[in-house]
């Protein structure tokens, strides 16, 4: 018999998964994909999504933003996201009128749960912002919002992705 009580397989090799080309994956740090969505004020690659990999629950990559340098406000519909920051000073802002705040440095998570309006700010006026971001989709989603942030992104234009020619 080719499989024990437990449904492990012995010597058949035509019987595994084809793990060798659909088990763990690496992606090189060179070749992250920029190729998603973006929100003004920042630069997103992406690691781990559906596309490269074929990731049903998890998107994974990465996000850099430029010293001084401050997001449009934002949210990512139904998925929750995890930020982790590898090299900066991050400040967060959230609400309806992103009237909360917080910081966060390196080696610390951030947790922004579903549909909540937010901006990333770079509070280091020299440094650039590094961080490493997970969600809890296959698919990237990030909603730009048209409205008033406590901290104005400088020389950044409002850009709502489902009305490229400047809809209201």
């Amino acid at each position: 018999m080719s499989h024990d009580h437990d449904g492990h397989s012995h010597g058949s090799e035509s019987a595994s998964p084809a793990w060798k080309h659909d088990g763990v994956r690496v992606i090189p740090a060179n070749q992250l994909d920029t190729n998603t969505v973006q929100t003004p004020g920042m630069n997103r690659a992406a690691a781990i999504n559906f596309a490269r990999v074929g990731a049903q629950k998890l998107w994974a990559g990465t996000v850099t933003i430029h010293a001084d340098a401050k997001t449009g406000a934002h949210h990512h519909g139904h998925l929750e996201s995890v930020i982790y920051v590898v090299r900066g000073q991050a400040r967060m802002r959230w609400g309806e009128k992103l009237e909360f705040t917080a910081e966060a440095g390196p080696g610390d998570f951030i947790y922004v749960p579903p549909y909540v309006p937010h901006q990333e700010i770079n509070a280091s006026a020299t440094e650039p912002l590094e961080c490493v971001l997970c969600r809890s989709d296959g698919e990237a989603v990030a909603v730009n919002l048209d409205i008033e942030p406590v901290e104005k992104p400088e020389s950044v234009l409002w850009i709502d992705p489902t009305h490229p020619h400047g809809g209201v």
